[in-house]
């Protein structure tokens, strides 16, 4: 495949315009359910770039998933996480 960085790309594109349009799942749900989240693709983001030689911060980084100053995204879309959902999360422990 002679373009796959260029596909590969396009699929993050994808991936965090279907997050965008996607609100209302919770990072702890996604935490919950696939061990990632828009914060840890923020983390991850950053660690790209640094690979690549660039510099880039978490908040920065954040912003690109986000869309969005993180602290704006989090005052109108993140809820509480109930009982349940913290409970899941600790249930799976540490990650690796």
């Amino acid at each position: 495949m002679d373009n796959k960085t260029e596909i590969e790309a396009a699929v993050l594109r994808r991936l965090l315009e279907h997050l965008d349009s996607r609100k209302d799942v919770q990072n702890i749900d996604l935490m919950n359910l696939a061990g990632f989240c828009r914060n840890c693709l923020s983390k991850w983001y950053v660690a790209a770039a640094e690979e690549q030689g660039q510099e880039l911060t978490y908040d920065e980084a954040r912003e690109i998933v986000y869309k969005e100053p993180y602290d704006q995204w989090k005052a109108k879309y993140q809820a509480e996480a109930s009982p349940e959902q913290l409970a899941q999360f600790a249930a799976k422990g540490p990650k690796e």
